[in-house]
């Protein structure tokens, strides 16, 4: 087996507004796996200032895992349990090297293009009148479940716009999640909670910045709308410890993104430790470009998910991957006549 990495730099359309300022462009890497004539591909989708393995050696950990392609998968998995978005293209090159199309990693009736995923439409940070008209469009569009990221402009236009969608849609209409990515102070957090309760809001994403534990430990006993964990949940590489953190924390919800939280396998780990505290979750994407997202999409169908999920659509890049993922009425679907189109 040959094994080879390449770093591709992704290009926004258009600026994405997020709690860590704007984004124009996103890094990311390629492993790609030759043998006996066939080839697989994973994506290693490191997120800068977020990403526990964004540290300066992480290509050199990615030059020591192509020179180490056939070790024992368990070595492999201990040497890289601090790089999860590299276990994350591992696993996927590996199925994809294996698989009868290199697209088609977990054939369901998903891939078979039968059923579809539900999934939340993302509303980016930005002004006022840029995020009403992405409220709008995602109504039109279908979607029941709408996910607003939050903590860039006043609260006051936030609740504002919360204020008009309620108007218009109750809470049987419209699911509302929101997405603070840590804005809030530990000491005005559970207020604005309140303010944020009184508009049916389904839960809020990571309300105060990770690692202010025994802060989050009493929000999470005392808030009146439900609690989900995302940039809390990096870091925690063995089951053990994911269990005990939920049982300390004791979170509404966990949202687990693969690229950040050690793989499928680091995924499977969190989600049996949630059942056994009876944690809900849900799973998100992490601005992949189409070969993560299409390998994180049919590994979540294949965790018969009955919630939407928080995977994207692939079309924030202009230079993304044709890919067989597209969007109808709120669901992730797969066109089974079309191919991930990936040559790089």
């Amino acid at each position: 087996m040959k094994a080879r990495y390449v770093k591709y730099l992704l290009n926004f359309k258009r600026p994405a507004g997020t709690s860590r300022g704007i984004l124009t462009t996103k890094e990311t890497y390629f492993l790609i796996l030759e043998t006996d004539g066939n080839t697989g591909y994973g994506e290693c989708n490191l997120f800068k200032g977020l990403s526990a393995d964004d540290v300066p050696d992480y290509e050199q950990k990615l030059d020591w895992l192509v020179q180490n392609i056939r070790q024992n998968p368990d070595v492999i998995i201990h040497e890289l349990r601090d790089y999860p978005s590299i276990i994350l293209g591992w696993e996927t090159a590996l199925k994809s090297l294996k698989a009868a199309q290199p697209h088609l990693l977990y054939p369901s009736d998903f891939t078979a293009g039968i059923t579809g995923i539900p999934i939340n439409g993302l509303i980016w940070m930005g002004n006022k009148d840029f995020m009403f008209r992405q409220i709008k469009e995602k109504l039109q569009a279908g979607f029941k479940v709408i996910k607003l990221k939050i903590g860039a402009i006043n609260f006051k236009d936030e609740l504002d716009l919360l204020q008009y969608i309620r108007r218009q849609f109750s809470a049987a209409d419209i699911e509302i999640r929101v997405d603070a990515n840590g804005a809030f102070s530990p000491e005005e957090a559970l207020e604005k909670l309140k303010r944020l309760s009184d508009f049916d809001i389904h839960s809020i994403e990571q309300p105060i910045k990770a690692g202010q534990l025994e802060k989050l430990t009493e929000l999470c006993s005392k808030t009146p709308l439900p609690i989900a964990l995302d940039e809390e949940l990096i870091g925690y590489n063995h089951l053990f410890d994911k269990q005990k953190f939920l049982e300390t924390i004791k979170p509404q919800y966990i949202i687990i993104k693969p690229a950040l939280h050690g793989g499928f396998i680091g995924t499977d780990g969190w989600i049996k430790a949630a059942e056994h505290t009876r944690t809900g979750w849900w799973i998100t994407s992490a601005l992949e470009s189409n070969v993560g997202l299409n390998a994180i999409a049919q590994y979540t169908y294949q965790r018969q998910v009955k919630m939407p999920q928080g995977l994207g659509t692939g079309g924030l890049f202009s230079n993304n991957f044709s890919s067989p993922l597209y969007i109808h009425q709120g669901e992730l679907r797969y066109n089974p006549e079309k191919k991930l189109e990936f040559s790089i």
